[in-house]
């Protein structure tokens, strides 16, 4: 038995997504065995997040590079830094702030999790409304108290808010920083620099999805200047991030994702997946009562396929949420996405060989759901 048969937890296959609620992903041996080797020394950890830092700088063809406690905790830290600037004072009243503090958000692309932002130390400033957001009124919403602004993008959703290049542009007109949040934006692996490159003064993703490093795990990249007052503020620093600490063993860990991450070949990933996606798609192809195609891109906006089942109108005794339900169910159990009546098969977080346990239960699933 397994740890997790020990303690009663059920284990699933992950045909879904790289999703924090059900662990991330899964990383490689690699990855693991660095873990293992950091834990048996005792090391300066400030000099480790340096060190680690530059290496990942040079290898994602960034000025500066820092590890935080996952991609959460890089916005507290990245608001922090924006919000305090160099003045100890200021770093000291954490998360209380005055002044220049304002962040300001697009709130056609507000997520949940933006409340990071508040807790270290920003204030939301919302532009737009929940379904678009100009330009015009993103430069509205620019005061004097404006720190930063803060973009969460999704690839897919970008055309209800200004694009990256206005946002670039309109921060460097009114002279704030602009910090892109592209957590799950891996690949493609040209997102690790794209955005700075492109004029962001920091991107931030998480290190725990398409990296597969450590889960609780996060990676900002971008100006030196930025990095260090985030190094100056995190963990193992007192104040506000103390509490947000980072082992020495997920420094490691996450330093060398990234390295096989940058190492990897691409289209070689790619290419598997679409074999993965074509043989959902052949397996049910004719299936009676689903219509089953390819979808592009993933549900994040990444440059991956995924398959497509949609239930017809009566065919089953349960809808897609239902026949979710049962998967989950199953021995073993299977994640999939679900969206109004259809299913998804994701195959970036399927191991070796798990595509075929997939098709097999998906199948069963639906044959025990078919109505007479």
């Amino acid at each position: 038995m397994n740890i997790y048969e020990k303690l009663g937890v059920r284990q699933y296959i992950n045909a879904w997504a790289t999703l924090t609620m059900y662990g991330g992903s899964i990383m490689p041996d690699e990855v693991v065995a660095a873990m293992a080797e950091a834990s048996r020394s005792y090391v300066d950890i400030l000099e480790l997040h340096k060190k680690a830092g530059d290496y990942i700088a040079r290898l994602t063809h960034n000025e500066a590079a820092f590890i935080s406690n996952g991609a959460a905790a890089a916005m507290v830290v990245a608001a922090a830094a924006v919000v305090a600037g160099d003045d100890q004072g200021r770093r000291d009243m954490l998360p209380m702030s005055e002044g220049r503090n304002e962040i300001v958000v697009s709130r056609a692309g507000r997520v949940g999790y933006d409340f990071a932002i508040k807790t270290g130390g920003g204030k939301i400033v919302a532009y737009g409304d929940d379904e678009k957001a100009t330009e015009e009124q993103l430069e509205a919403a620019i005061t004097p108290n404006t720190a930063a602004i803060f973009m969460f993008y999704f690839e897919h959703r970008m055309g209800n808010q200004p694009s990256f290049e206005a946002q670039v542009k309109i921060a460097k007109k009114r002279g704030v920083y602009l910090i892109v949040d592209a957590a799950a934006q891996l690949p493609a692996k040209e997102n690790l620099w794209r955005f700075t490159r492109g004029g962001a003064d920091l991107a931030i993703f998480s290190g725990g999805k398409g990296l597969r490093g450590p889960q609780g795990s996060g990676l900002i990249v971008g100006r030196r200047d930025l990095i260090e007052r985030i190094a100056a503020i995190a963990s193992p620093n007192p104040g506000l991030a103390r509490p947000l600490k980072v082992s020495k063993e997920d420094i490691v860990g996450l330093m060398t994702a990234v390295r096989l991450f940058m190492e990897a070949d691409e289209d070689a990933v790619i290419a598997d997946y679409e074999r993965q996606v074509a043989r959902v798609v052949s397996a049910f192809d004719g299936y009676v009562g689903v219509e089953v195609a390819r979808s592009f891109p993933s549900e994040a906006g990444q440059p991956m396929p995924r398959a497509q089942i949609k239930l017809l109108p009566g065919a089953f005794a349960a809808d897609a949420a239902g026949i979710y339900e049962r998967l989950k169910a199953c021995r073993p159990a299977v994640l999939v996405a679900v969206r109004d009546d259809s299913l998804f098969v994701n195959p970036q977080t399927l191991l070796k060989g798990e595509i075929d346990i997939v098709i097999t239960k998906l199948r069963e699933t639906l044959d025990a759901a078919r109505r007479a």
